[in-house]
């Protein structure tokens, strides 16, 4: 089982990476990630006691909510990776959350119509490949 939330952690992380590239538009990449962090923070300790958010000034709405979103996705991300490394190993658990890599360079395919060259998608295939070899 500890492979599900590796996966999970894996497609969060991935889904970070989208999310804030288009939330730091325009804005201070530390303030942006400052945001991240706080909502992180908010989000880990909104689940253990009492579900809190913030809204800073100075962010356009799209930013803030393309940064917030990007602070849930991380947020999930880490809460899935320490579930899945109660159930596994290390040697399972971070080879598989790093197939973020290969979702994060998907994702920004089909959202952000990044290019994909022939060396990236192979790149990505064979990121795929391990990750299936490591949870088999």
């Amino acid at each position: 089982m500890w492979w599900v939330y590796a996966l999970l952690s894996a497609f969060f992380a991935g889904l970070t990476a989208v999310l804030a590239k288009v939330g730091v538009k325009g804005v201070d990449s530390d303030l942006a990630t400052a945001v991240r962090t706080v909502v992180v923070l908010v989000l880990t300790w909104g689940i253990v006691l009492f579900r809190k958010t913030a809204h800073p000034a100075g962010l356009s709405r799209q930013n803030l909510l393309f940064l917030v979103l990007s602070g849930v996705a991380t947020g999930l991300s880490w809460l899935c990776y320490f579930r899945a490394l109660q159930a596994g190993t290390v040697s399972q658990v971070a080879p598989v959350d790093k197939a973020s890599v290969a979702v994060a360079i998907l994702l920004s395919v089909v959202f952000l119509h990044e290019p994909l060259s022939w060396k990236t998608a192979l790149g990505t295939l064979l990121i795929l490949a391990g990750t299936w070899v490591i949870i088999w």
